[in-house]
């Protein structure tokens, strides 16, 4: 059970880290360094957006932007620290008996 806890823990950080990459493309977009007439960079786009919409789409029904920045990322990421320390107390921490 412990190896599962690890695979968990590691795919939720695996995440964590797609959702950062995510946040800073979408910065870069912004701010016209990465040009989306580049296939390329929208291939990026695109695949980064199906890995991260499942999740973060229901939350920004929920979570308006405030003064036009979307905080749902910072929410998710919250959102996945709790998760992942749960699943690193019920499968890694020894029980105390």
């Amino acid at each position: 059970m412990m190896y599962l806890g690890q695979i968990l823990v590691w795919a939720i950080h695996l995440y964590l880290w797609i959702i950062v990459i995510h946040v800073a493309v979408s910065w870069l977009i912004a701010f016209k360094v990465l040009n989306m007439d580049n296939p390329q960079a929208r291939n990026l786009v695109d695949l980064l957006k199906k890995a991260t919409d499942p999740v973060m789409k229901p939350i920004q029904k929920y979570v308006p932007p405030i003064g036009g920045i979307d905080i749902t990322p910072i929410i998710v990421i919250i959102g996945l620290q709790i998760l992942s320390s749960l699943v690193w107390q019920m499968f890694i921490t020894p029980p105390n008996y």
